[in-house]
């Protein structure tokens, strides 16, 4: 398969740039694998998709602060984007201009409420950074730090809870599980009291999620490594759906992949913590996930490869070619998709 395979023509002025209010009156297209049929609705019309004995699976990550602002030692301002945890107050980080942050460089942030020392590098050009801050590095970074929008919003965001869920309960991500954006309380107790079960999950989102696939061939494509865990309940909530005959609907390419990773050894969802790689392409079977909730997805990327794996090339292009003529508003602050 060659990466081009998986590209759509999409106008820049349909890359959604703000969230709707309320969460829930984002457009949902809703796309019928058995009859290949596409309706036009509201997010708040979910419910009337979801049935009674059904499985909603969330991803409870919530999104950091990660994009930090400082100036280098000697001058000049910088950014750090923290990806993932190595010690308490030791990050994997991006760094910008790599070239003048090597190691053994260090850079003020919050007019030196906090301090960065460049100790290593890691894979792709990150660096190994240690910090340093009075009381915890958690306070600090929820004082200095911003949230990592991706590239592709240029807005600057008033309410940084707008880049979360409202059942965001883990911090870790470096990016939001976007599908999940869209629920309210208010929908999801509609969602509970019509006897579907919400079980919760847990992948912390990489910053790898908004890296282009570079490679002609999407086979010699590497995948960065995202944690998650599987809970002994959730999987055993998730069997009893599947033993009775029931969906398991994931909420987000992230659920999706923490799932169908449990799985990949027994064929069924097992309670685990791990690291995975997981690439869905198409010809991938599906273990666990019946249905999936989402958002539009960049262009030539491991996202709408994985749409692809589970309504089919032709069809996921189709279907993205029928919400570009409809004006639907995408990726992470954009309208959703149901796919049956």
């Amino acid at each position: 398969m060659k990466t081009s395979d998986f590209m759509y023509d999409l106008p820049e002025e349909l890359i959604a740039q703000t969230p709707i209010e309320p969460r829930d009156h984002s457009r949902l297209l809703v796309y019928n694998r058995a009859t290949r049929e596409i309706e036009h609705k509201h997010f708040y019309d979910v419910i009337d998709y979801l049935n009674p004995g059904d499985a909603l699976v969330i991803n409870e990550t919530r999104v950091i602060p990660a994009r930090l602002y400082g100036v280098r030692a000697g001058g000049g301002a910088c950014e750090l984007l923290l990806l993932k945890q190595l010690g308490p107050k030791r990050w994997e980080s991006l760094v910008r201009p790599g070239a003048k942050l090597k190691v053994g460089k260090t850079v003020s942030i919050g007019e030196g409420r906090m301090t960065a020392t460049i100790v290593g590098e890691s894979e792709g050009g990150a660096r190994i950074v240690d910090f340093e801050c009075e009381g915890t590095f958690e306070a600090a970074l929820d004082e200095l730090g911003e949230m990592p929008l991706p590239p592709y919003i240029h807005e600057k965001l008033a309410d940084r809870s707008r880049y979360q869920t409202v059942y965001a309960k883990e911090d870790g991500s470096a990016a939001a599980p976007t599908a999940g954006l869209h629920f309210t309380p208010e929908l999801l107790d509609r969602i509970r009291a019509k006897g579907i079960d919400v079980i919760p999950i847990l992948l912390h989102v990489g910053l790898g999620t908004f890296r282009p696939v570079k490679a002609e061939n999407v086979e010699d494509h590497e995948m960065h490594s995202e944690y998650y865990e599987v809970s002994e309940d959730a999987a055993n909530r998730i069997h009893a759906a599947k033993a009775a005959g029931h969906r398991v609907v994931a909420v987000g390419t992230t659920s999706v992949r923490t799932l169908e990773s449990s799985a990949q050894e027994t064929g069924e969802v097992v309670a685990k913590k791990a690291w995975t790689q997981i690439f869905i392409t198409p010809g991938f079977h599906f273990n666990a996930v019946d249905a999936l909730i989402t958002n539009f997805h960049l262009p030539g990327s491991t996202l709408i490869m994985l749409i692809s794996a589970l309504m089919g090339r032709e069809e996921a292009l189709r279907v993205y070619e029928t919400a570009v003529q409809k004006r639907y508003r995408f990726f992470s602050f954009g309208d959703a998709m149901l796919i049956l």
